[in-house]
């Protein structure tokens, strides 16, 4: 089994890890998969008697957290995701249960019991397939497909005084069994026979598998039973065929359900069959037709500029603020409002329309749930300003594409019709009300990926940050989420001077400070933890080497840390969002995780981590060595 072709399925997918384990977390980011992580709220309360064997009760432990996440993200968030994973890994002695211990005691008692014994580690698996019927008024049909790995773990005879020792250590607090096998717990471990991965937290060889089983069904005389002592049967599947691949699928599914927005409830349509991975959207089939596929994908391109300027209209008039107002509006009504054509006017709704932003009965126009949240110009998560300025800066760039491509550098000078040393002077900072423009679309990016940005990593353990050439957003959020945190937000004067505009009423500033300054030429405040967002890849490599190692020079070793908020190319650079974003051709760069890595560890940082997150910007976390 081939291992991109089974990740490689599932880009271009929303996929969510139900799970704030870090340690599911890199088992799969190390694998490519880019994933965005939300905790599941389920309660792990059901009755373990219930089940007639340990794995079971694993199994629907990761199923109902999968589930509670896709429902959720489908409901409150308004973001249908496409793959939603949930897991739950348990550690059973005989037929004793043990998960994660509840204080020390408990974690010394369950370590006591596996001294010397040999005892199975589970890991359930759930691979909910989620999708929203727009034909059955945006219900959530989910698919689930779910699995368990089992792997035998022999502990040696441990001393008491070895036991407390690792039990002071604070390691077993939040690890089943109260064990961590990929840490200091290893030291208790004589021998293991299974899966290492499953131990830790995730069975990755066995989730491939059934990715590829999903994705890739094999014929009946390629799969070959392998059995282990004390361990299930498992299929292997092994150099599959281009003709093998197109057989139907033979996946187990356990079962499929329907979920309304309104209420949330159920019908449950027990041994459904997945959908069809290759059938696209209008029904044409990816299978060769005379040997050539269909061109929907080139169509989507070839289309994909027009939708974009019909949000960028629809904005700029503030279409979706009026009917907003109003609740619902015939065209005539909003022509009038936006001071249009009619005939216009009603192919721009109709367009709308199309593109999901609006919806239309009896000629009556209003907005989806995700142009209140996202399009309307006052709501919380407005997106509303960073269209505009994607209009107004982003799309002349990209205007001038062939000249860029050609010539090797950025096109501002044809942009913005003159040619300048600082861009960002001479662009955005010539008068107040484009200045203010500019602000606004940089505040409103932040705003929408804040929450994501601030706990992607847990950054408790830092009392103090500097948040170097922002608007505040992210420092909002930081004092939400860490009550202990303190933070200074350093940014030009200008900024600064605007910054009430920016501020949420109500909030509760006393840790929040905001001081004018250049980031670049200027010393820095003392912190814990400083934060650039959306700065490095502006940065040409003689700055950006200069502000890190000034950042590094001011970081205390050991204790300081610096986070980055960048959109993270991929390895194999294949997800279009960064590489697109790329062709800009600024003076800095987009990079992957590995090379935010090799940068980040030259100039002093160590133990650097990347979290990618699905929203609009993504996480690197580095210590000071």
């Amino acid at each position: 089994m081939l291992l991109n072709p089974v990740i490689s399925k599932l880009a271009g997918k929303r996929v969510v890890l139900a799970s704030a384990s870090p340690r599911r977390q890199d088992i799969l980011s190390n694998v490519g998969l880019r994933f965005e992580v939300v905790p599941s709220w389920f309660k792990e309360t059901l009755d373990k008697t219930m089940f007639s064997a340990p794995h079971d009760y694993a199994v629907e432990t990761a199923k109902q957290k999968a589930l509670e996440v896709a429902r959720r993200m489908h409901v409150k968030h308004l973001k249908t995701p496409d793959i939603v994973i949930g897991a739950d890994t348990i550690v059973t002695l005989g037929d004793l249960i043990l998960e994660k211990p509840v204080d020390k005691e408990d974690a010394y008692n369950m370590l006591s019991r596996l001294s010397g014994k040999e005892h199975s580690v589970f890991t359930g698996v759930a691979i909910v397939h989620c999708k929203s019927q727009e034909a059955l008024d945006h219900e959530l049909e989910t698919v689930v497909t779910d699995f368990y790995e089992e792997t035998k773990v022999k502990f040696a005879d441990l001393s008491e005084d070895l036991l407390w020792e690792y039990v002071d250590s604070g390691e077993p607090m939040d690890k089943a069994g109260g064990y961590g096998i990929q840490s200091l717990g290893g030291m208790l471990v004589e021998r293991v026979h299974g899966d290492f991965l499953n131990v830790v937290g995730f069975p990755l060889n066995h989730f491939c598998k059934k990715l590829a089983e999903i994705y890739y069904p094999p014929s009946q005389h390629t799969i070959t039973r392998v059995k282990h002592d004390s361990i299930p049967y498992v299929e292997s599947f092994e150099n599959l065929s281009d003709e093998e691949k197109q057989c139907p699928s033979k996946s187990k599914i356990i079962e499929k359900k329907v979920y309304k927005k309104k209420d949330s409830s159920s019908t449950s349509i027990t041994g459904s069959s997945p959908p069809d991975p290759t059938v696209l959207q209008n029904g044409l089939s990816e299978k060769s037709i005379k040997g050539v596929q269909p061109p929907s994908k080139i169509l989507q391109l070839l289309d994909g500029f027009k939708a974009s300027k019909t949000l960028f209209v629809a904005s700029k008039l503030k279409v979706f603020d009026e009917i907003k107002d109003k609740g619902a509006l015939t065209a005539a009504e909003i022509a009038e409002k936006i001071n249009a054509s009619l005939c216009g006017t009603e192919r721009l709704l109709d367009a709308c329309v199309a593109l999901g932003l609006l919806d239309k009965t009896h000629q009556v126009y209003h907005n989806t749930q995700l142009a209140n949240a996202y399009l309307v110009s006052d709501a919380d998560l407005s997106m509303h300003a960073y269209i505009l300025h994607s209009d107004d800066n982003v799309w002349p760039h990209f205007t001038h594409l062939e000249s860029a491509v050609k010539e090797g550098k950025n096109q501002h000078h044809r942009a913005i019709g003159t040619k300048t040393d600082n861009v960002f002077q001479n662009a955005y900072y010539h008068n107040p009300e484009v200045k203010e423009r500019f602000m606004a679309a940089m505040h409103c990016m932040l705003k929408i990926t804040a929450r994501d940005i601030a706990t992607a990593f847990d950054l408790s353990k830092y009392n103090s940050a500097c948040d170097l050439g922002c608007t505040g957003a992210l420092a909002h959020e930081l004092v939400q989420v860490y009550p202990n945190m303190e933070v200074t937000v350093l940014d030009f004067p200008e900024v600064i001077q605007n910054i009430s505009n920016f501020q949420p009423q109500g909030l509760e500033s006393s840790r929040l400070k905001y001081t004018p300054g250049n980031f670049l030429k200027d010393n820095l405040p003392r912190a814990d933890l400083y934060i650039l967002s959306r700065i490095v890849h502006d940065l040409p490599e003689g700055k950006l080497n200069c502000l890190l190692e000034k950042i590094s020079q001011v970081c205390n070793p050991g204790h300081g840390a610096l986070l980055l908020a960048e959109i993270v190319l991929d390895e194999e650079k294949k997800e279009p969002r960064a590489i697109l974003q790329s062709l800009s051709m600024g003076e800095g760069k987009q990079r992957s995780g590995s090379e935010y890595r090799n940068l980040l560890e030259h100039h002093g940082f160590n133990n650097v981590q990347v979290r990618v997150t699905s929203n609009l910007l993504d996480t690197i976390l580095a210590l000071k060595r």
